[in-house]
């Protein structure tokens, strides 16, 4: 899910939009609407803040109706979702897993972009062993910044120990790192 909304979501969409397209895409049902409760938001951190739902309004991705106080409805507009989802369980599934690994306490201090930088490494690092590989370009497009701003990202979450290592070959612009823990934290 995060490399189709790397291709769908427009450059300049800031992270926090991308984090609540994520979960707005992984908790859709099958009418393309996605309910995301007030707790989920204050997990994220994105409780206080229209913009990031502005922004996915603005590029017309998705249409939202306050729920009260019982946290936001989203209309997915774009349809091709419909056929990149896996089934409505395995998604749920994956919601949870990626806002356990955003909502760690190490990248929520940081702000959006240190969770969706999280969100990423813990998708693309092997479970039992705690390493990844990726091209530092590719993760630098996911999470729609600069190579450098993501060195800068990776320092930190590093500083935090959320992750062990990382570095970049520079042969090949592979980023390795290994994560502190293997399995995303409980939510607080």
């Amino acid at each position: 899910m995060l490399s189709y909304l790397t291709a769908t979501l427009p450059k300049g969409t800031s992270p926090a939009a991308r984090l609540l397209a994520l979960q707005c895409a992984l908790r859709m049902n099958s009418h393309m609407q996605a309910r995301l409760p007030t707790g989920l938001l204050r997990s994220l951190r994105l409780s206080t803040t229209a913009y990031p739902w502005q922004q996915l309004e603005q590029t017309r991705w998705l249409r939202t109706t306050p729920d009260n106080t019982t946290g936001i409805t989203a209309e997915l507009l774009d349809p091709t979702l419909l056929g990149q989802a896996p089934a409505r369980p395995d998604r749920m599934h994956a919601a949870h897993w990626a806002l356990l690994a955003s909502s760690a306490p190490e990248a929520r201090t940081l702000g959006p972009q240190a969770q969706l930088a999280s969100v990423y490494l813990a998708a693309h690092t092997d479970p039992r062993t705690g390493n990844g590989l990726e091209e530092l370009d590719q993760m630098a497009r996911s999470c729609d910044t600069w190579p450098t701003e993501l060195a800068h990202t990776l320092d930190q979450l590093t500083a935090t120990t959320l992750l062990k290592t990382w570095q970049v070959s520079p042969y090949s612009g592979d980023l390795h790192w290994t994560l502190a823990r293997t399995t995303p934290p409980r939510i607080r």
